[in-house]
This record gives structure tokens, C-alpha cells and sequence, in this order.
């Protein structure tokens, strides 16, 4: 993966962190249940997750709240938002176990089950794939992944059009003003590597990835679910 972008370094910028996601993402909570869900049509009872870019820990306190008798390895490559996941999981921490790093921090042995949320767009094309790869092989043969992160049509001004109701749909939750989102939508243009729902699907595909469903759409994002 590609280093993690300042915010994701910057203590004060990472103690709000929680706040950002159910605001600027539509549908959030309502996302993370659906993920759950999917996971839990085949993930067996005690399994094992693996959450691939975990900091922060909405996601990784959602399943665990949701299935008390999985366990979970998460992995991201900021140390600070890490340390928040710590506290934001509290006494289900006692579950997780935390790994600083890109994909080869996880464990190689086969998971039941993974997700990699709000994150592949952080990450450039041939490092996606790569990762996708060794996801797929962490995983048990048909075991579910999970995975949502922007990805919109790429024509000609469509790109722009998706970013300005990405800003809009921020400032209309109350995730940000104006002027901040309009500076969001610059930087996101500008440093995010974002490609076409095609595009994606292809490389789960290339990455041995079957039956690939899309289960979410909120404006800019999307989230798929597919087998190992």
C-alpha cells in the first residue's frame, strides 16, 4: 500500500476521526450491518476475520459487537490510528489482535472471512492488485470478502460531477463546511487513486475472486461482496 496521508498521522486530526465516516460516507452504519451480514452467511461461528486497514475500529467494534465469538486481525499502517482503535474497542480488544503494516503484517494462515473497507482507494493500481492477491490467499477456499471504498464512472466530466456531489452530500450531513469540502474534493481528485466499478470488479476477478456482488451504492462508493 501507499504511505498513509498525513491526517492519518496527525493525533488531533485521528481523535476525530469517528466523527467523519457515518457523515461524509451515505449509509454508513447501515454499510457496516449489511458487511456483517454477508460475512456471517458463511463465516462459521468461531472464525477468524481479517480486517485489512482496521485504524479507527468502527468496523472491527461493529463485527465484534455483532458475533461475540469471532476473533479478528486487523492491520493498518498508522501507528496513531491504531492506538484509537484501541479505545474505541474497549473491552473487545480482548479479540483483536492489531498488527501495524500493509498486507504482509497479516498472518498467513487462511481466514474464515475479511473486509477492507474505505480503504483500496488510498492505495495505486498495481499495488491494489498486489494486495488483493495476498488477501485472497490469507483467505479458506469460498470464504467471504468483503470490500467498499469510492469507485464511480470515469467519462469525460463524469469524474468531476461524482467528486462535487461527494462534496455536497458532505456538507448537506453536516460532515464539513463549504470551504473544507471543496478543499476535500480537490485533494481526493488530486491523490486518490479511483477507478470505474469495471475496473474494480476485474481485479477481484484477476485476483481469483468469484461471484462478485455488488451489495452497496452510496454516490461516489461502492461495496462488493465476493468469494475465495
Amino acid at each position: 500500500m501507499s504511505e498513509p496521508s498525513q491526517p492519518f498521522s496527525d493525533p488531533e486530526a485521528v481523535s476525530r476521526y469517528t466523527e467523519g465516516p457515518p457523515r461524509i460516507v451515505p449509509g454508513y452504519e447501515g454499510m457496516l450491518r449489511m458487511a456483517t451480514i454477508l460475512l456471517a452467511e458463511r463465516a462459521q461461528e468461531e472464525a477468524r476475520v481479517l480486517v485489512l486497514g482496521a485504524g479507527g475500529g468502527l468496523e472491527l467494534k461493529a463485527f465484534a459487537q455483532a458475533h461475540p465469538t469471532w476473533t479478528f486481525d486487523g492491520v493498518d499502517p498508522s501507528a496513531e490510528m491504531l492506538k484509537l482503535a484501541t479505545q474505541i474497542l474497549g473491552p473487545l480488544t480482548s479479540r483483536v489482535t492489531l498488527h501495524q503494516g500493509y498486507i504482509e503484517a497479516a498472518p498467513s494462515e487462511p481466514f474464515d472471512a475479511a473486509t477492507c473497507i474505505l480503504t483500496m482507494h488510498f492505495v495505486t493500481l498495481e499495488e491494489r492488485r498486489r494486495t488483493v492477491a495476498e488477501i485472497h490467499r490469507r483467505l479458506k477456499p469460498g470464504a467471504p470478502f468483503v470490500i467498499a471504498h469510492f469507485s464511480f464512472p470515469q467519462g469525460e466530466g463524469e469524474r468531476a460531477l461524482w467528486l462535487s456531489r461527494y462534496a455536497a452530500f458532505a456538507v448537506a450531513s453536516g460532515g464539513m463546511g463549504p470551504e473544507k469540502a471543496a478543499t476535500a474534493q480537490a485533494a481526493i481528485d488530486a491523490r486518490l487513486t479511483i477507478l470505474t466499478p469495471e475496473q474494480d470488479e476485474a481485479i477481484l476477478r484477476e485476483a481469483g475472486f468469484s461471484n462478485i456482488s455488488l451489495f452497496y451504492v452510496g454516490f461516489t462508493f461502492r461495496g462488493w461482496v465476493c468469494y475465495a
